[in-house]
């Protein structure tokens, strides 16, 4: 008996693939960050919430999930190898569908942000090129183990802080707000370097230098750790230094339960790395708040 299989390649993308490809599980750090910048410009929000929503789907849902469609249609063949079952490798984005979607997201991106103003607009250029510079050639910073994870903390963190404040206040916002905003996204650099631990054997194949591809696992792990805690540490002395012993204090206390969690990481960082992105970044952004509201009674 003979079985004859046929086997019709898809034409269009599967809805729920096309989600999947913007990763809405991605969207919460550039959203909390515009939000921190939103509240530490000492605007008030009441009247202002428009803005600040429309802010907030711009970084998390359209930038964020346009950067997350790039990277997937750039990393199609590192995706092949890491995680077969994605969008794009598996064929259910089909062709070059994963290329067309980011690039309507790029367009989309651009039009929402000059609803935000000039400060705005040009913020969202900021982080569009941003996203494409570490996905694509021939710039493709993701091959870089520190150029990388720099690029993007600082596009989830410091970027979206520093819009949502410069978007209320329609004007640069101040050295604290700024200087804080980027010892967070400094911080990020480990967050990012944890999250390239579940891609060790796709990165090994196609180039992609990632610490925990040229360190190994346990050095990488405690470089981030060592990034994110100093980051942190600078941010504690400087809220008392602005006259915010309670906030620095809150900082410094999400700071020692983050250092607890690390040590549990360092028993097994490749296997503990998920389970700590989704425990100490926790601490980690709730001391962004903290700090945005420090900043907010500066104004």
């Amino acid at each position: 008996m003979t079985v004859s299989v046929s086997i019709h390649p898809r034409r269009l993308p599967d809805p729920r693939a096309m989600l999947r490809l913007i990763k809405p599980i991605t969207w919460f750090p550039p959203i909390w960050a515009y939000l921190c910048g939103s509240v530490s410009a000492g605007v008030p929000l009441s009247g202002n919430w428009g803005m600040v929503l429309l802010g907030m789907v711009l970084a998390g849902p359209i930038v964020c999930g346009m950067s997350q469609a790039a990277n997937d249609w750039c990393d199609r063949h590192v995706d092949a190898v890491n995680e077969p079952d994605r969008p794009i490798p598996s064929g259910r984005i089909p062709g070059r569908w994963g290329l067309w979607i980011a690039l309507a997201m790029t367009a989309l991106s651009l039009w929402v942000g000059s609803l935000l103003g000039t400060w705005g607009f040009w913020a969202t250029v900021a982080g569009v090129v941003a996203a494409w510079a570490y996905s694509a050639e021939p710039v493709r910073l993701k091959r870089s183990g520190w150029w990388g994870p720099g690029l993007v903390g600082l596009s989830y963190e410091g970027l979206p802080w520093f819009t949502g404040a410069a978007v209320l206040l329609q004007a640069a916002p101040r050295f604290e707000i700024v200087i804080i905003a980027l010892l967070y996204s400094l911080g990020a650099h480990g967050i990012m370097t944890l999250n390239d631990f579940k891609a060790l054997e796709g990165d090994r194949q196609h180039g992609v230098r990632s610490l925990p591809v040229v360190l190994g696992p346990e050095v990488a792990a405690r470089i981030a750790c060592t990034v994110m805690g100093m980051a942190q540490a600078l941010v504690v002395p400087l809220l008392l230094l602005w006259g915010k012993p309670w906030h620095a204090l809150g900082v410094l206390a999400v700071l020692v339960l983050q250092i607890a969690a690390m040590r549990v990481l360092f028993r097994d960082p490749k296997g503990k790395a998920p389970w700590y992105n989704g425990t100490g970044v926790v601490l980690y952004v709730a001391g962004m708040m903290i700090s945005a509201f420090a900043l907010r009674g500066l104004a």
